[in-house]
């Protein structure tokens, strides 16, 4: 699948992003930047071989550093900049009403 299929068959939309995220799939526990988030997936990069249709869990802060997000997902694809995943359950504070993305922290804010 290439990027803009993917971005095609979102149903919320991304922002960009600066987040550290640390997850577990079966190549290993790995924290890498999250570029690009929305309510139910997210862009991480790394140069890291991530297998594509694994199951992912994840843990990084959104709203604020001291309370982490947990979620569990599908990495939808794999490239050399990096995959995606796509939420089982949507982040239900990161879907966008009447047009504005909420407010994130970014780890350049720290």
């Amino acid at each position: 699948m290439d990027q803009s299929s993917d971005r095609k068959q979102r149903r919320f939309p991304r922002r960009a992003a600066y987040i550290i995220a640390r997850y577990t799939v079966k190549e290993g526990i790995f924290r890498d930047i999250i570029k690009n988030i929305g309510a139910t997936g997210i862009f991480v990069s790394t140069s890291r071989g991530i297998s594509p249709e694994q199951p992912i869990e994840l843990e990084f802060p959104v709203f604020e550093f001291e309370n982490l997000i947990r979620v569990k997902g599908t990495v939808s694809r794999s490239s050399q900049k990096g995959f995606s995943v796509i939420f089982d359950q949507p982040i239900q504070g990161l879907i966008c009403k009447e047009g504005h993305f909420p407010e994130i922290v970014h780890e350049s804010n720290r």
